[in-house]
């Protein structure tokens, strides 16, 4: 079947199979991935060969989520139509920040650009990403509501417009491309800067309350406020490249402010590890919501805490500890009692490749030596052997069959095993200097 916008475009086609032949337009669609995959020749010393074959495969199955003009989508996958009626096939911001870091990361600094591109043209007036979007940039649809109790709120996730910020100065250190940076520096950088220092509660110094990144709540939650810390940082960085010293230190000072609310209000003394998030009730009093969550591998990641910070190593154990799933398949859970798609109330929620990963880029942080990364590698390896032939993730598995659970594949999922993959490489080399 030949498809074209025209009748001249159908008939050049069919003309072109027809004198070479389907087998020579296969191999040479073949003959190009394989180029496209292999163009940075990297080095993955002692890896097993299965993960460097997912490696170059998660790399493919990114780029089929990626529309040509930037969206960068979760997952195209009806899986999940009869649980949310509806599908991943949207972008979401956040997602699609971690994606394009990986990606740079990677050496695809084009793909990135598209995503960073198509941000530009979907940054609300105000400074900030609603919650999820088309392809073609229009609002997408959402379970935030804008009136709650009889109150208005912003339906958004913050998350989303700090890590837009923190992979666009990810990519700019990188590839040094200030041409491509400067239409972006006044609409994107600047203004979402001045959103995340604006919207911000008084008495705390933290983020105003914002839905998380599992869609589910909505409070002041250590995830989001690690990344809007990060994008501070990275928004002072541009800001103090620019020339603008002023404007980066008050974007420091608006980190700093932050990263104290953090310890003070997120960071719980008897426990010795971070909360889920808190909640200021009308009458000002402060609840914390102390659940063990996945997502607060943040306070490292996102660069607010040292790896080998006290508060971060106990925040790091409980989460291995509480989440990890104790069956024949293992895993890490999102965070205590999940209920989405459990199958088994044995378990606290079904393992996540993301998740589990994360963990892993912990371990790849705080190693020392090469006999610390033994467990990151175990870790990596867990998801290579939970991975579909094809190379396809999921986004969870089954806790007791290791079969995957909802969507697959999930462009977050293949984005994480990439940049884990890469800071293992990374800190392997740094060891071997």
């Amino acid at each position: 079947i030949c498809a074209g916008r025209n009748w001249n475009e159908v008939s050049m086609l069919n003309k072109v199979i027809s004198e070479r032949g389907p087998e020579s337009i296969f191999k040479r669609t073949s003959d190009y991935w394989k180029l496209w995959v292999n163009k940075e020749n990297i080095c993955f010393k002692e890896l097993p060969a299965k993960i460097e074959d997912l490696y170059k495969k998660s790399l493919i199955i990114i780029r089929t989520q990626i529309d040509n003009r930037g969206g960068i989508i979760a997952a195209n996958d009806s899986d999940n139509k009869p649980f949310n009626r509806d599908t991943y096939s949207y972008v979401w911001h956040r997602d699609g920040a971690l994606v394009a870091y990986a990606l740079d990361d990677a050496g695809y600094f084009g793909l990135s650009r598209s995503f960073f591109e198509f941000c530009l043209r979907t940054i609300e007036r105000d400074g900030y990403f609603f919650h999820k979007y088309t392809p073609n940039g229009a609002v997408g649809s959402s379970w935030h509501p804008w009136f709650k109790g009889g109150e208005k709120q912003l339906p958004i996730q913050e998350d989303e417009t700090a890590l837009v910020i923190a992979a666009l100065w990810n990519h700019f250190k990188k590839y040094k491309d200030i041409e491509f940076i400067k239409p972006l520096y006044k609409p994107l950088i600047k203004n979402a800067a001045e959103f995340m220092c604006r919207y911000r509660d008084d008495k705390t110094g933290l983020p105003l309350e914002s839905y998380d990144l599992w869609e589910e709540r909505r409070g002041i939650l250590t995830y989001t406020v690690s990344a809007v810390h990060m994008g501070l940082i990275a928004s002072a960085n541009f800001t103090e490249a620019f020339g603008e010293t002023e404007l980066a230190d008050r974007f420091k000072k608006t980190a700093s402010e932050i990263k104290s609310g953090m310890d003070k209000y997120l960071y719980l003394e008897k426990e010795k590890r971070f909360s889920r998030m808190i909640n200021i009730l009308k009458d000002g009093s402060i609840v914390s919501d102390k659940t063990v969550d996945a997502s607060m591998y943040a306070i490292f990641y996102f660069g607010v805490y040292s790896p080998e910070d006290e508060k971060v190593k106990n925040t790091m154990k409980s989460i291995e500890e509480r989440l990890w799933c104790k069956g024949n398949i293992g895993g890490i859970a999102r965070y205590e009692n999940d209920t989405y798609h459990r199958v088994s109330d044995r378990f606290t929620g079904n393992p996540w490749f993301i998740c589990t990963l994360w963990i892993a880029q912990y371990y790849i942080a705080a190693a020392k030596d090469r006999k610390d990364l033994k467990k990151a590698l175990e870790l990596i390896n867990w998801c290579s052997e939970r991975s579909f032939e094809s190379g396809v993730m999921a986004e969870q598995v089954h806790p007791l069959t290791g079969e995957a659970i909802s969507v697959a594949p999930l462009t977050w999922s293949h984005a994480t095993f990439v940049k884990t993959v890469l800071e293992y490489i990374s800190k392997l080399n740094v060891m071997e200097k």
